[in-house]
């Protein structure tokens, strides 16, 4: 004896109602769009309603951990708003200190900067940076 769930039953009805050659199946490719890209590593990609960006990092490596995380954030700022987005849909970001002795100078540019209610998820990591300036890194994903 054959037993039929609920959901094969309503599919079979559904398929008996729309044979095969009057069905339309429609399948949407999602476009990817690429930015500033180079040989490496596009700065921002957006797929899907999500904008990811590389890991941006200080122009000025002469000043602390505070104003590089402050200049930092400032690019994020832009870039997100090229994608037509902004702040406020952070979803995510990663943040890599050269030295976790920088963490509470790090903390005080990002507060600053995260608005009120709008925390996104943030993981916090001490790493070995490409270059021996550069006390932050910041990794960020965000809806459009």
């Amino acid at each position: 004896m054959l037993v039929r769930s609920r959901q094969s039953t309503v599919l079979a009805r559904r398929n008996q109602a729309f044979p095969a050659h009057r069905r339309v199946v429609s399948r949407t490719m999602a476009s990817i769009q690429r930015f500033d890209t180079g040989p490496r590593l596009s700065e921002m990609v957006i797929h899907n309603g999500t904008v990811y960006l590389a890991g941006q990092v200080p122009e000025d490596t002469s000043v602390d951990a505070k104003e590089q995380t402050a200049s930092v954030l400032k690019q994020i700022d832009e870039l997100l708003a090229r994608a037509g987005t902004d702040k406020n849909k952070v979803l995510s970001a990663q943040v890599f200190l050269r030295d976790l002795a920088d963490f509470p100078l790090m903390n005080e540019a990002w507060d600053a900067w995260v608005p009120e209610g709008h925390a996104p998820t943030r993981a916090t990591v001490e790493a070995k940076l490409a270059d021996p300036g550069w006390k932050v890194e910041i990794v960020v994903i965000a809806a459009l």
